[in-house]
């Protein structure tokens, strides 16, 4: 307590805090419960934040509400939609009644369990008690359990004043006594339809809508009142499924009160009544997830339930194999000094430390040579290290008694938070950026060295991992690489893949609580994790590790020769590349050209956009590596989920269907036309080809194919072929009138899915569901390859089912002869061609194009079915 008006609510379990609204479920995140703090546990035994009365334990013992000092009313929620396990991997060590102290355990819960039955372990501590009480501060950063103060909570003294009668959380029980809404308007018997009864959730939708009315509002159940504008109060009902309530209400809206109610009680209360909610896959656990990388060996976006408690899911970001010990690591574990000194020596402090952090970004940025990638990367870093924002908010900090360590760690965790929870893509996967760089300077503010070193041979678990971290750990040797955060379009995901280390996102954040050494399995391939594997499975995965190290070598060895079916149909396999460094590479491991340059990645993380002439140099430089092959080069595609700072675009309430991609040139036509310009300049023995990404309508290509022409003309340049990206539905459907316009198609089935099937491919919830290989969106890429063979127009694919050794098989059997892949995957995809019959493939093609689902093509092209 700070004083006799405040309370302070200790941390229930311990492990990363999170803000309320970013719970993806919207009963907790829109508080309609009441305001709190969400934790993602670390630990698995539940702990009372302060000396209270359990007023209320739910059946299914996922629930708990206490009553403390001052009338506060404080519900914890164990995890997202658990009330559907029925108790299962809860152990309650309280009862109802009972008066328990801070700190005492009040239930036990097995996180694997939940994990594999529910969509997250995220657990709410939320004040009911909103109208009387608020939360005047609340924690940041990592809590402790029993140890860290999560919030304090003080009165709000003009609500209590002003409190209409029966409305305050100590009235709010639920009684023998009528309250004082007994009279007026008294609805028929209603039937509790939810699954699960009248729990937390159902609850809290009552009770919000019961708080809009003015009016005295009580629910019944045999012959116990409770008010309903109290979440308590309806759960203490105990109304169950099928339980029989009537409404009772009193005041000048009492009749609409009761008829809304009532319809709401029949309609479910927001719930889904035609099934339990419990489910028995746990979606991702990632900031910024999207379908599984190319090259993985399939496009895993979800954990999937194991029946072994040792095995943890998460999302193949990176595919591998690799056997080491667990080595746990975490750039901002550092122990720091909340007290600073005088305010003038901690502000020297921080400076100092920012500027060795220059000289040590400026030193990674010179050292990666021809690494493109990990050069920008660093380059982005220093731009970061001087975000005014972040440096502003530590020394303000600092001005206000705290040490300089201390105050530059909260700024970086408040700028990490904000970005992590963005909708937007791009943005959500610079929080581990800014992760990274806060990293880095804390260790010059606390007099460390290098981060953590891990051992070779290691498997590397971590909160989350950042692209310094990735390349310092493969550069000491690490197996594999494990994290409860982070997505697979981060650029740490990217720089994984480059390195060709595997990693593993989404893991349950259960693991961060198993001992450093334990003896791991990483099978990235699988999206999985084993813990202590028995010495029969170690000899199996170390001859599996051994078999695929020799197949991958004989792979390589073969990348040269040309992928042709085993009855003799030819399938051209070429690179998808953003670098001269990446061309190289391309060519060593077989590329027979590139079939999509992503010049956008030359944009990024500039103050100004790539002149005319960096441009041209950049590509022809690409060209160059590439000699007699082929070039795709597809112009600038940003906007919506990809913006840059430099180039203002309108705010949009959904920019995956707003201005991106090809519709920037409406608006930024000096872009566009010097990026025309600088391609149109490249000089490359086998051609180059322009493509045109995101159209959806004839007149946007007819558009650009105007700009292109004026631009040519001006430069005397010969003429280019012209090729749009598939990506929109509309382009497929329309495939003929398109191919009468264009020279060659490039079907990017990222994008193709995301809008086929209606999902935001960034979703958490929903990335797991997005497939390539949805009948839907074959009969898209059918469609599109029939109409180019009518007009003998060219047709490639260059999304990442490309990249997927298992759908292969189907393309071809589509009629596409020519996959732009990853250049980590060639060798391997090169080789699956050679494998195939390609009249067997159009067998499986035709059978896939009549099912249903992804699941069914995916079951049709297992092993066993597989064509050979």
């Amino acid at each position: 307590m700070h004083s006799s008006d405040t309370l302070t609510l200790l941390a229930p379990l311990s492990g990363p805090i999170v803000p309320i609204e970013s719970v993806p479920d919207a009963v907790f995140a829109d508080k309609v419960v009441g305001d709190g703090i969400s934790i993602d546990p670390t630990t698995q035994t539940l702990l009372a934040p302060c000396d209270a009365t359990v007023t209320q334990l739910h059946a299914a013992r996922h629930a708990i509400t206490l009553s403390a000092a001052g009338g506060v009313e404080i519900m914890i929620h164990v995890g997202i939609d658990t009330v559907g396990l029925k108790g299962e991997g809860f152990t309650a060590r309280v009862k109802q009644g009972d008066r328990v102290s801070a700190g005492q355990a009040l239930l036990e819960f097995d996180a694997d369990h939940l994990l594999r039955k529910a969509p997250s372990l995220l657990t709410q501590v939320i004040v009911l008690s909103g109208e009387t009480s608020a939360i005047v501060e609340r924690a940041r950063g990592t809590a402790k359990a029993g140890v860290s103060r999560l919030m304090t909570v003080a009165p709000r003294r003009k609500a209590r004043e002003d409190a209409p009668r029966g409305s305050s959380a100590s009235e709010a029980g639920a009684s023998r006594q009528p309250p004082r809404a007994t009279v007026g308007v008294t609805s028929a018997v209603v039937v509790v339809p939810n699954p699960h009864g009248l729990h937390a959730r159902p609850a809290a939708v009552l009770a919000s809508e019961a708080k809009s009315f003015a009016a005295d509002i009580s629910v019944e159940l045999g012959g116990r009142n409770a008010n309903a504008k109290s979440v308590v109060a309806l759960m203490n009902l105990g109304a169950g499924p099928g339980a029989e309530l009537r409404i009772v209400g009193s005041g000048s809206e009492a009749a609409r009160a009761v008829a809304r109610l009532v319809e709401l009680v029949r309609s479910g209360l927001g719930e889904d009544l035609s099934a339990p909610r419990a489910t028995t896959d746990a979606p991702a656990r990632a900031t910024t997830d999207a379908p599984a990388p190319a090259g993985a060996a399939a496009l895993t976006s979800a954990p999937r339930a194991s029946d072994d408690p040792r095995r943890l899911h998460g999302v193949s970001a990176a595919p591998g194999l690799a056997i080491g010990p667990l080595c746990k690591i975490d750039p901002l574990a550092a122990a720091v000094e909340e007290r600073g000194d005088d305010t003038e020596v901690e502000l020297a402090r921080l400076q100092k430390a920012l500027m060795h952090t220059r000289l040590e970004l400026k030193q990674l940025v010179a050292a990666s040579g021809k690494r493109v990638e990990q050069a920008q990367i660093f380059s982005a870093h220093l731009a970061m290290l001087d975000d005014p924002e972040i440096i502003t908010r530590a020394e303000v900090a600092v001005v206000e008694g705290k040490s300089a360590a201390f105050a530059w760690r909260e700024a970086v965790m408040s700028s990490y938070r904000e970005l992590a929870r963005q909708s937007n893509p791009l943005l959500a996967a610079r929080a581990n950026d800014v992760r990274d760089v806060g990293g880095r300077a804390l260790r010059h503010l606390v007099g460390g060295e290098e981060a953590q070193a891990a051992p070779a041979g290691s498997v590397v678990v971590a909160e989350t991992l950042t692209p310094s971290e990735v390349v310092r750990l493969e550069g000491q040797g690490v197996a594999g690489l494990v994290s409860v955060l982070g997505g697979t379009t981060s650029h740490a995901a990217i720089l994984a893949r480059s390195l060709g280390v595997p990693y593993l996102v989404g893991a349950p954040a259960s693991l961060l609580a198993a001992p450093a050494g334990t003896t791991a399995v990483l099978d990235a391939d699988a999206a999985a994790l084993l813990l202590h594997p028995t010495e029969a499975e170690l000899d199996a995965y170390r001859d599996r590790l051994g078999a695929r190290q020799a197949l991958r070598a004989r792979q390589e060895a073969a990348a040269g020769e040309r992928a042709v079916t085993r009855d003799g149909v030819r399938v051209a396999v070429l690179a998808n590349i953003a670098s001269a460094a990446d061309a190289r590479k391309a060519v060593r491991l077989g590329a027979e050209g590139v079939g999509l340059l992503r010049t956008e990645l030359m944009f990024f993380d500039r103050e100004t956009a790539p002149t005319e002439a960096e441009q041209t140099a950049a590509y022809q430089e690409i060209a160059d590596a590439l000699g007699d092959r082929p070039l795709v080069i597809r112009t600038l595609d940003v906007g919506g989920d990809k913006p840059l700072s430099y180039m203002p675009l309108p705010a949009e309430d959904n920019p995956l269907l707003g201005i991106r991609g090809l519709r920037i040139g409406a608006i930024h036509p000096t872009i566009l036309r010097s990026q025309l310009r600088a391609i149109l300049a490249v000089r490359a023995p086998a051609g180059h080809r322009v493509l045109l990404p995101m159209v959806a309508s004839l007149e946007e290509l007819e558009e650009a194919r105007r700009v292109l022409e004026e631009e040519r003309r001006r430069a005397g340049s010969p003429k280019v072929e012209l090729g749009v990206m598939v990506e929109v539905p509309s382009v497929a459907i329309q495939a003929d009138r398109f191919a009468a316009e264009v020279d060659f198609f490039s079907i990017g089935t990222n994008d193709l899915t995301q809008y086929t099937l209606a999902m935001d491919r960034t979703h958490p919830r929903l990335a797991g569901r997005q497939d390539a290989l949805h009948p839907a969106v074959l009969r898209l890429i059918d469609a599109t390859v029939q109409a180019a063979r009518r007009r003998e127009r060219h047709v490639g694919i260059c999304g990442a089912v490309a990249s997927d050794p298992d759908a292969v098989a189907v393309l071809i059997g589509l009629g596409v002869t020519e996959l732009s892949v990853s250049v980590q995957a060639m060798p391997e995809v090169k080789s699956k061609i050679r494998e195939l019959d390609a009249g067997r493939c159009r067998e499986l093609a035709r059978a896939a194009l009549d099912m249903g689902t992804a699941a069914e093509v995916r079951a049709l092209l297992s092993p066993g079915a597989r064509p050979g």
